[in-house]
């Protein structure tokens, strides 16, 4: 199991079956907050739902095509993050979070975006690394602009969320961009 110290508080630990009953717990505590901006939480029902999750998510690692991680923030499991599917001839790759409603504002995302960004360029050599938020979705905004990356524009009605489109501002950051600001 891949595991990335971040903080002596704040450590990923990549999703396995362990995790299942605390991150379906966690979906369904927050479930109301996060339906405002993410298109599953419908077909997370069930803690068999979560499981089949994350089956597919260490399906996605196994073959090579990046790994999505459990973050544990005062030994408690409070979000995920992770990378899209890598598409390898392209080298490219994106970013997809959440985290628990009672945890944003302490800069626990930007810290772990640091860090796969950083895993990103380095170890799995992508050269686009993309993140997509809604466009209302200030918070979730605020990680790629907090990191560096370049907005590019908007996707207009990109995502179905609940039978209603919603726009999505896209971001990138490029591995030249990467080297030439000495992410640390």
């Amino acid at each position: 199991m891949l595991s990335i110290n971040i903080t002596e508080e704040l450590h990923l630990e990549q999703l396995q079956q362990s995790h299942g009953e605390d991150l379906f717990l966690l979906t369904d505590k927050n479930r109301a907050y996060l339906r405002q901006w993410l298109p599953w939480l419908d077909s997370v029902n069930n803690r068999d739902d979560t499981q089949k999750f994350i089956d597919t998510t260490i399906q996605q690692f196994n073959e090579d095509k990046g790994p999505q991680y459990a973050i544990i923030f005062q030994s408690e499991l409070v979000g995920t993050v992770g990378f899209h599917t890598f598409q390898t001839v392209n080298k490219i790759s994106g970013l997809g979070y959440w985290l628990a409603e009672d945890k944003q504002g302490l800069g626990i995302m930007t810290l772990c975006c640091k860090n796969l960004i950083r895993q990103a360029f380095e170890q799995y050599d992508i050269n686009r690394l993309q993140i997509y938020a809604a466009e209302l979705n200030t918070k979730s905004r605020a990680i790629p602009e907090r990191l560096g990356f370049t907005f590019e524009g908007v996707l207009r009605q990109h995502e179905n969320l609940y039978n209603t489109f919603v726009d999505h501002a896209l971001y990138s950051m490029l591995k030249s961009e990467y080297q030439s600001t000495k992410h640390s």
